[in-house]
């Protein structure tokens, strides 16, 4: 039985190096090391909680080091190397801490007869369902070569969604703040010196300006409150998602009512959900489990219910275009590909295009939406500013016409 240790060790250039491996003993993680090239410092076994907490802290796998890993597999097997020289190659040469340290468990896990679907399953926070069902499916029909290139296409096109999400949050993000600073800075501590200036005028305060005075006043002695507020309601909400089923629901189905963004993440969930099921299907999985595997990529629990029922429909005999139909979460377009597709015998070509037709569809809709943010927020920092120099300058020009009257 193997445990957890956390290692300090000498790299084959006497720099330290630190990790986290399985092994039976510290003879087993010593051989391990040295089979590496490494010098065994000193080492300590690490108990199941203090692992879990340690694996939430420690940064994961990137995108791109799972890439280069299986298209280095990729192009091995296709060499014929043998799987575990290819393992081996890869425990030796990758730059990344986190994937050095799973490569050496699954290189003598394998090597101990499992399989490699089946280490690679012990690492689901690094290799999810899809990676273990296209593994698994390319191990029964002795074609892992074409598994890992599903794969290499999957993660390539899963860091180009990555990236479209990015763009599409960011720059609202960014905007966002920098109008919160700017708002934060004039009611916080301009405005206040004004006030002084406006209330030494010893005239009537027009509502405007004793609307901006109150706002004021409220961000000087409640801004730090009102921070706290808005980071407990987060975590609440954070909470109540994690621990309550129809809290999440209700949020999840509130997310995608919301103008711009609940349709962005309608189209990026299906467009997970497309990607992921024509991957499985491509590589020969029959239609249930590709549909089981590609619902997990939805995070919303609205679609991923109307998801289990197309599941279950099929299960009962109802063709898949027909199931997707009835669930009304698919664009009548891609329903008839679909369609398309089955009564030809070309559903793999079909599934192509339909995720071709949902990159676009995203692109699209993120393009739109960024579009329409930038003016809307300009437009809210202008509506604030106006407000303020009427505040302002209102009761400084009224005073002005009574001197000079």
């Amino acid at each position: 039985m193997s445990v957890k240790f956390s290692y300090r060790a000498l790299n084959t250039k006497g720099h330290p190096v630190r990790g986290v491996i399985s092994a039976a003993n510290e003879n087993d993680l010593a051989q391990q090391l040295e089979k590496r090239g490494y010098e065994l410092i000193d080492c300590k076994e690490v108990s199941d909680k203090k692992g879990k907490l340690s694996a939430a802290l420690t940064r994961g796998v990137k995108t791109r080091d799972l890439i280069q890993l299986f298209v280095h597999l990729e192009q091995l097997q296709r060499a014929g190397v043998p799987l575990m020289d290819g393992l081996a190659d890869i425990r030796d040469t990758t730059e990344s801490a986190r994937l050095r340290d799973i490569m050496m468990d699954i290189y003598r896990d394998v090597s101990e007869g499992q399989s490699l679907s089946a280490a690679m399953a012990v690492h689901p926070r690094e290799f999810g369902q899809i990676f273990i069902s296209l593994i698994a499916a390319g191990e029964e029909t002795g074609n892992l070569t074409n598994s890992f290139k599903q794969l290499v296409h999957h993660l390539k096109w899963t860091d180009e969604m990555n990236t479209k999400v990015t763009k599409a949050t960011r720059y609202p993000k960014i905007v966002i703040v920098v109008i919160s600073l700017v708002v934060w800075l004039m009611m916080a501590k301009v405005i206040p010196q004004i006030t002084e200036f406006l209330l030494s005028l010893d005239q009537e305060i027009p509502p405007i300006t004793k609307a901006l005075i109150a706002t004021s006043d409220f961000f000087v002695n409640y801004s730090l409150h009102t921070l706290g507020a808005m980071i407990a309601f987060y975590m609440f909400i954070k909470v109540m998602r994690s621990s309550s089923y129809g809290f999440r629901r209700a949020t999840d189905s509130f997310a995608l009512r919301l103008p711009m963004f609940g349709m962005l993440i309608r189209k990026i969930s299906l467009s997970r959900f497309a990607q992921t099921f024509g991957v499985l299907f491509n590589s020969g999985l029959e239609v249930l489990k590709c549909l089981k595997s590609a619902e997990q990529t939805v995070g919303n629990l609205v679609l991923l219910e109307a998801l289990e029922d197309v599941r279950e429909q099929v299960q009962q005999g109802t063709p898949l275009s027909d199931a997707m139909e009835t669930s009304g979460e698919f664009p009548s377009m891609v329903v008839r590909m679909l369609k398309i597709g089955e009564e030809s015998g070309s559903l793999t070509t079909v599934l192509n295009q339909v995720v071709e037709f949902y990159n676009n569809d995203v692109n699209d809709a993120v393009d739109a939406m960024i579009q329409a943010i930038e003016p809307a927020l300009t437009a809210v920092l202008g509506l604030i500013i106006v407000w303020i120099l009427a505040a302002v300058f209102g009761p400084v020009y009224d005073t002005a016409t009574t001197m000079g009257m």
